[in-house]
């Protein structure tokens, strides 16, 4: 039994400090060369302080800001330590309730806006922290946004073009705009 012990006990060592300590430092260190910006977590700096991150969305609910997509983590929206979705089912009464309240104030809130409403106004996503809506989406909210600042629609539908992202590889989903670069460009148009 003895001479399994001390085996064993080598072995534990020796992976606990490969895959414990020098694995994660190495990956770390390849991350901070090669995606600085990604490993720090995105921020987005506005006079040296940072403003929020691309990558977790945040809740806009000025008439002159684009809303991003609903968020279901809680106690608060686009909670990073509670990322996931309400797993609500379409049928599900308490899902139509919130998708009918969420209707409702887009409706409230541009009461003149008879486009058809993008699904990702409505729908919170799987992680509930999307920092991107789609192009429809941005767009159907230029006219509310245009109003609220003296801007033309044109303008507004400018600057979604000109910060709009393609699909993934050019296949893979729809293309996107992030609403934080969205808002923030707003911001610098005063």
């Amino acid at each position: 039994m003895k001479s399994n012990l001390r085996p064993a006990f080598v072995l534990l060592t020796t992976l606990t400090l490969v895959c414990g300590v020098l694995y994660p430092f190495a990956i770390t260190g390849i991350g901070q060369i090669l995606f600085a910006d990604k490993v720090t977590g995105s921020l987005v700096l506005r006079d040296g302080q940072p403003v929020g991150s691309m990558l977790i969305g945040q809740a806009f609910s000025s008439s002159g800001y684009f809303w991003g997509r609903p968020s279901a983590t809680g106690p608060m929206p686009n909670n990073a330590a509670s990322s996931g979705g309400s797993n609500l089912g379409p049928t599900n009464p308490a899902q139509i309730d919130a998708l009918k309240t969420r209707i409702d104030a887009l409706r409230t809130a541009d009461p003149g806006n008879t486009t058809r409403l993008p699904v990702d106004l409505v729908t919170a996503s799987a992680s509930g922290l999307d920092p991107e809506i789609s192009l429809a989406a941005a767009y159907y909210q230029a006219g509310r946004i245009a109003r609220a600042r003296q801007l033309t629609t044109e303008e507004v539908r400018g600057m979604i073009d000109k910060r709009g992202e393609p699909q993934y590889f050019g296949f893979f989903g729809e293309p996107r705009v992030n609403v934080l670069t969205l808002n923030l460009a707003l911001d610098q148009r005063r």
